[in-house]
């Protein structure tokens, strides 16, 4: 799920009449009793927000708070489009939520959800932005107290989200048509397109790699203007970043713009050696076309100081990933490398940077065509950190991190970001220019190994980037990818078992069995970063605003009834930071400290 911003809050606000109520209607501008009481009850009443697809865990939800001494209003929304004007009309006490840390470090965990500058923040505690901060230039091993500090306070002491369970992640795959050892499932990352082969080698140009995705409607193909699940494997696909992160979080230059990369002494300069083997794709007459512009150092620094700039496009929504980055520069002067030392260990940069490299660097150059690997002509990449900050190697592995074409990306981008007007103006990567239709004009240019061609409400097509590591183990097998829009998770189940689709990615923890009693299928199965939550709508709601009711619910939660209900495939979180810190932290449900936050 990343690694994927997976933040879902889906209403379908249910009432007698079956119309949708407005703010003033749940608010309690019109009846208090929706936020003190309910009829009189002297209950509390709280407003349940969620998805269709989650509505075994709000009817779990719904059983535990009612037994503890609430009312429950249940709300289902079936597409994020009503969901979304539910949530900006403030329609909700809480809101089933989840969080896939897709960068796999602690600091993604928290930074966007709880500092008070996040963008999917709506909390405003000076603590905890202290506390986040202090985690994120420490090591390892100093940052697990912090993180149990951070955690504590959070859930324990301000109840800002109640926790309900960690997933673990599992796809089905079709065995009769793919060779599932070319099938990877990463912990964190998105999927990765170009390792996937067919069985049968010959089918690669002529038959299509099928998969699927539940959101059709696409933020944006512009990797920072999106961090959700409509876009994270579409984006992670279609352009190249500095690192790419290992199936189980390591950070890797395998299969990135970089052979290798080497942390500075002080853990505040990060050097990045570029290749020089991957030309940006373009689409033509609904082709993937080789443009001739290679993907180089020029490149890197537009697309990161666009990326750490909140003023770059309008609707940026990945700023907070990489506001720790300082400077981005072009290193050309060889002695910097040969003078600088490693982290942590004996030697140069330079030393870490031709580790492996058949042809050592002789000459640093400036402009990307002047780039030779083969004569030892290389480029350079120095990003530099406002502090000590190595997890920022983790989010310069994240889609938002994706190299952009310098000229093709400016001359799409010439409107006025602060009078921006939706209706006029066409940024690079609106959904607009490739769905199909009056509106099409594919303005792409991808760094990765695909390119989206085309697509309409029902599936997107990509097709492999032909200058894209040519003749190389990283070259994309499969020349075209079709990914099909199919939001109900047992539908999409239905159709991978009927060979509508090759592959699976999320099969629900109570659908294990089907995939494994399938003669044609596999399953596999891994642990996630993927953390389901209860957040509460602290803004527009007396209820979530009063701590002791936060507190109510949160002790109302038992994590062993989801665990049994999804048959022990479930693990208890405290936060979106337990899957990646072991910090000791456990919440218990009490229904004794219910009764007593109530009363307060």
């Amino acid at each position: 799920m990343g690694k994927k911003l997976l933040t879902i809050m889906l209403a379908l606000v249910v009432v007698l009449a079956g119309c949708v109520k407005t703010k003033s209607d749940v608010s309690g501008e019109k009846d208090s009793g929706d936020t003190k009481g309910s009829g009189g009850s002297g209950k509390v009443t709280i407003e349940l927000l969620g998805t269709s697809a989650g509505e075994d865990d709000m009817n779990i939800v719904r059983d535990q708070l009612i037994k503890n001494g609430f009312d429950v209003k249940l709300n289902i929304q079936p597409d994020y489009g009503s969901f979304k004007a539910q949530r900006d009309a403030g329609n909700f006490d809480i809101a089933l939520s989840s969080w896939t840390t897709v960068t796999g470090n602690p600091d993604y965990a928290v930074r966007s959800l709880f500092k008070s500058d996040g963008d999917n923040s709506d909390i405003n505690d000076s603590e905890v932005d202290a506390l986040i901060e202090k985690a994120s230039t420490e090591t390892p091993d100093e940052y697990k107290e912090t993180y149990k500090q951070l955690e504590q306070r959070i859930v324990g002491e301000k109840a800002y989200i109640a926790p309900l369970y960690i997933s673990f992640k599992a796809q089905g795959v079709n065995k009769d048509v793919l060779n599932p050892d070319t099938v990877r499932l990463a912990k964190s990352r998105a999927i990765a397109w170009e390792t996937i082969d067919f069985n049968d080698a010959s089918k690669r140009d002529t038959d299509a790699l099928i998969t699927q995705q539940a959101i059709g409607s696409l933020t944006s193909l512009d990797p920072i203007k999106g961090n959700d699940g409509s876009i994270n494997t579409l984006n992670t696909n279609m352009y190249v970043r500095l690192v790419n992160l290992t199936d189980d979080d390591q950070v890797v230059s395998d299969g990135s713009l970089s052979y290798n990369y080497a942390i500075g002494d002080g853990n505040s300069d990060y050097y990045f050696l570029l290749r020089d083997d991957i030309n940006f794709a373009a689409v033509a007459d609904g082709k993937a076309v080789d443009t001739g512009e290679r993907v180089g150092a020029d490149d890197v620094v537009f697309s990161l100081n666009r990326a750490k700039n909140k003023d770059a496009v309008p609707d940026h929504r990945t700023y907070s990933l990489h506001e720790s980055i300082k400077d981005v520069e072009i290193v050309t002067d060889i002695a910097e490398l040969q003078d600088a030392k490693q982290s942590g260990v004996e030697g140069s940069v330079l030393e870490a940077l031709e580790l492996g490299l058949e042809t050592d660097i002789t000459e640093l150059v400036g402009e990307k065509t002047a780039a030779d690997s083969n004569a030892g002509k290389y480029q350079v990449i120095k990003v530099t950190t406002n502090e000590p900050f190595p997890q920022v190697l983790n989010y310069l592995a994240h889609q938002s991190a994706g190299i952009v074409s310098k000229k093709q990306v400016g001359s799409i981008n010439t409107y006025d970001v602060a009078a921006f007007d939706v209706n006029k103006d066409i940024p690079y990567g609106d959904q607009r220019t490739v769905t199909e239709g009056a509106t099409y004009k594919n303005h792409l240019y991808a760094s990765g190994p695909y390119i989206l061609v085309q697509k309409n409400d029902y599936q997107a097509d990509f097709a492999k980037n032909p200058a894209y590591r040519a003749d190389s183990e990283f070259e994309p097998k499969i020349s075209n990818v079709t990914v099909r829009f199919i939001e109900d998770s047992d539908s999409a189940l239905s159709a991978l078992r009927n060979g509508e689709i090759h592959l699976f990615n999320g099969v629900p923890e109570t659908k294990y069995e089907l995939v494994e009693n399938d003669d044609k299928l596999v399953l596999q199965k891994n642990d996630s970063n993927a953390v389901t939550y209860l957040l509460f709508n602290a803004v527009d709601r007396e209820v979530a605003k009063n701590e002791n009711l936060r507190k109510a619910v949160l002790y109302s939660i038992n994590q062993d009834e989801f665990r049994n209900f999804y048959h022990g495939n479930k693990k208890k979180a405290y936060s979106t930071v337990s899957p990646l810190v072991e910090t000791g932290n456990e919440l218990i449900a009490d229904p004794a400290k219910v009764k007593e936050y109530i009363a307060e």
